[in-house]
């Protein structure tokens, strides 16, 4: 597995308190090959790093699906070699993008300890722009412990949170009207065969999983090209 840019920093005990788990739960899936060795530093004390704590979500998702540990080690076994901790992140929003929400109540002190550093209000503003938590009106908030640790790395990216809503809003409309569109081509084809509910559901919960890849593939692959067009651009001036 791929670290990120930079050294591995998390000892056993802030990565546990990063995802949320034990430290007995990180090193029984260190035993079972479910996450890879930390790298070894001085005094030979274990260091993790973003690619673990991305496994660790991807993992507790796959759980909250209702895989066995047999069944996520044959999953985690099929994904790519090198994939980095953005590319886990991925293929948890995946996983659970077709689940209802696993978002947790959560107080400031408990926040602060998974995000690993204090947070100010500029903070978690920013991670509310984001949609990582919500104020729940009494002093706590609701939290998505999978994008916690991706919003938090993003805090320190110099980018405003209006820019962030802006972004949001963005996405959410072509989103919007992406859905809209494959879920009339999917209702036409149905209709087409059988006016049938049934069937609706049933093609909807066959695609579904289907069109998620292909539209983060998709997004992917354009973000590149618009980036690399703007950095051509940009070398011209």
């Amino acid at each position: 597995m791929a670290e990120e840019t930079g050294e591995p920093s998390l000892t056993v005990d802030e990565l546990a308190a990063r995802a949320g788990v034990t430290v007995r739960t990180v090193r029984f899936y260190g035993t079972r090959g479910l996450l890879p060795p930390p790298e070894i530093g001085p005094r030979r004390v274990g260091r993790y790093g973003p690619g673990h704590l991305s496994r660790l979500a991807l993992i507790e998702e796959l759980q909250h699906q209702g895989l066995t540990l047999a069944a996520i080690e044959r999953y985690l076994n099929r994904l790519p070699e090198g994939l980095s901790a953005q590319d886990l992140a991925i293929h948890r929003a995946l996983v659970a993008s077709w689940t209802p929400d696993q978002a947790e109540d959560t107080s400031r002190e408990e926040l602060e300890r998974r995000a690993g550093r204090p947070l100010t209000e500029e903070d978690v503003d920013r991670l509310a722009a984001m949609d990582v938590l919500r104020r729940d009106g009494a002093g706590g908030f609701r939290v998505d412990p999978g994008l916690l640790h991706l919003g938090v790395r993003l805090l320190d990216v110099p980018i405003a949170p209006e820019t962030i809503l802006a972004a949001r809003t963005v996405l959410l409309d072509h989103a919007r009207a992406t859905a809209r569109e494959l879920s009339r081509l999917f209702r036409d084809e149905v209709e087409t065969r059988t006016p049938d509910v049934a069937a609706m559901k049933s093609l909807s919960a066959h695609m579904q999983p289907l069109v998620i890849q292909a539209l983060v593939t998709a997004f992917q692959r354009s973000l590149n090209e618009e980036l690399r067009a703007a950095y051509e651009d940009a070398g011209r001036v």
